[in-house]
């Protein structure tokens, strides 16, 4: 997963801190304090916002070295069904 800024997830999420915080069910609070640079599992919270809401996730988002140990670094999947 690419680099995903704060600034880039709020307007993603509704343009307002208080539109994000209610897009991925947090608090506004909880969204001030976020670092400039989000880490994977805040990005992750974003992007899973995106996808319930409609939202296009931006390509340079999606399309970066995956992460070790993750589905597409060829990690084995859990069965199904």
């Amino acid at each position: 997963m690419g680099r995903m800024l704060k600034t880039r997830a709020i307007l993603l999420l509704g343009g307002s801190v208080a539109k994000a915080a209610d897009a991925i069910g947090i608090k506004s609070s909880a969204v001030s304090q976020w670092p400039d640079d989000l880490p994977p599992r805040l990005a992750d919270r974003v992007i899973a916002a995106c996808v319930r809401t409609g939202v296009e996730i931006p390509s340079d988002v999606l399309h970066a070295s995956p992460a070790r140990g993750s589905l597409a670094a060829g990690a084995p999947q859990a069965a199904h069904g």
